[in-house]
């Protein structure tokens, strides 16, 4: 099997993915409450449709802004809503939530597609759909996925690339997603096509997955769109869209710039199978795929779960602990964000739930100059300086050396011998250049 890859990188010596990779998905039972946050996605947060006391259906829209970047938030369980309130936010501290108590069994779905006349529907019709149904990227950045397949004016798409190469360790809920659900994947990458006008699609898997690469080269020769599965190497971070395109088509998206720069969608499998789902079956994004890993959880696996579902419940659902764990996370071990309560849902962005008893925990030393971090960057910056740069807050310096660029994939604070939070500094220089930025440049 020919792969292909980008410079640079890691390659875990152990991902963990056969903890779970194995278990296929099971259903958990609707809880008696959900929490759904009023912000789920990158770009403007919603303002809600509802009200204490209101009740609604599965399905229903109970949130939604005018912005151009936002998604609609959508009711998963029928019910009452019981309380509009601060709540734990997995991302943001505390967020304004909805709390819908469940009451009923009742849905409301929106319009199926015809599914054999995909590719004679309209663009601006596809992306009007695309954004009632709430999609965002479930990769985990939870971009809003009509404002992707939206290309300004004089950009083109020419390809769209399907990413399956979930290359976080431990988590396994998109290999399982395109075991058991490969009809409605293609079904939406045929609708992302379409609605960004791509000619040609690629699929990106890692190969620790031959039986999804298999899988799919004979799914797609029923394609009308030529489709062509790519295997990849087995390295971190390959799930990143811009090292995607760059391993698949060669193709460097510049400093600054996006995919569509150099003429690509990239869209996560779970989004193009969510987009799959919701033509078939008209239910808006109020699910998801995902995994619950760790070394001290009694149940591993992946699960489908109602968005909104706080993770008490989920823990409660997979057995409980074996002993508690010192560290939970939400997502994998590279990019998750570390949890302090228990009380945070489920939302569109969580790919898994990690609860370790033992985590890497270094003692930090001074820089040993080593260049393991430059060496291992796969953006090309120098990950060191722009660290020393944002501790003693030069941030405009650390911008003018590109501090905007890191995709804060954290292979650099993976690799450093001196256990220097490399990832964290330069976050907080992202965060205090954004801050600024928005207050004017002070």
């Amino acid at each position: 099997m020919r792969v292909k890859t980008f410079p640079k990188g890691v390659h875990p010596p152990r991902t963990f993915k056969e903890l779970t990779a194995s278990s296929a998905i099971r259903t958990i039972e609707p809880p008696a409450k959900v929490v759904l946050p009023l912000i789920q996605h990158t770009g403007a947060p919603l303002s809600p449709l509802v009200k204490k006391g209101d009740r609604v259906k599965k399905g229903q829209k109970i949130a939604d802004v005018e912005a151009f970047v936002s998604a609609p938030l959508h009711a998963s369980v029928s019910g009452v809503v019981s309380a509009i309130v601060d709540w734990p936010h997995p991302t943001r501290g505390v967020f304004k939530a909805i709390v819908i108590e469940r009451d009923g069994e009742e849905e409301e779905r929106g319009k199926l597609l015809s599914v054999e006349r995909i590719e004679d529907l309209e663009p601006d019709f596809l992306r009007r759909w695309i954004r009632e149904g709430g999609i965002v990227g479930l990769g985990g950045a939870a971009f809003p996925t009509h404002v992707k397949v939206s290309p300004p004016q004089g950009k083109t798409i020419e390809y769209l690339i399907l990413n399956g190469a979930e290359c976080e360790p431990y988590l396994t809920c998109d290999h399982r997603v395109m075991l058991e659900r490969p009809e409605e994947i293609l079904i939406g990458l045929r609708i992302l096509a379409r609605a960004c006008g791509a000619k040609a699609a690629f699929i990106g898997i890692e190969e620790n997955k031959p039986d999804c690469i298999q899988l799919f080269e004979e799914k797609v020769k029923q394609l009308t769109i030529p489709t062509t599965v790519v295997p990849l190497a087995t390295k971190y971070p390959q799930g990143s869209e811009k090292h995607l395109i760059l391993a698949i088509l060669g193709r460097e998206v510049p400093p600054g710039g996006l995919p569509l720069d150099v003429g690509v969608v990239v869209n996560n499998v779970q989004t193009a199978w969510a987009l799959g789902r919701m033509a078939l079956e008209g239910m808006p994004l109020v699910e998801r795929v995902i995994t619950v890993s760790g070394d001290c959880i009694k149940e591993r696996g992946n699960f489908l779960v109602p968005i909104g579902t706080v993770l008490e419940e989920l823990i409660e659902f997979c057995g409980g602990f074996t002993e508690p764990p010192r560290k939970v996370i939400m997502g994998g071990p590279m990019m998750g964000i570390a949890q302090v309560s228990l009380a945070v849902p489920v939302i569109k962005g969580t790919s898994g739930f990690l609860f370790m008893r033992e985590f890497r925990s270094f003692r930090e030393y001074s820089c040993i100059r080593c260049g393991r971090c430059v060496n291992h960057c796969p953006m090309n910056l120098v990950p060191s300086q722009l660290a020393r740069l944002s501790e003693f807050g030069a941030f405009e310096e650390a911008e003018r050396f590109r501090v905007m660029d890191c995709i804060e994939c954290g292979v650099c604070a993976y690799v450093c011998p001196a256990g220097i939070p490399i990832t964290h500094r330069i976050k907080v220089a992202k965060a205090e250049i954004i801050r600024r930025s928005r207050k004017g440049g002070k």
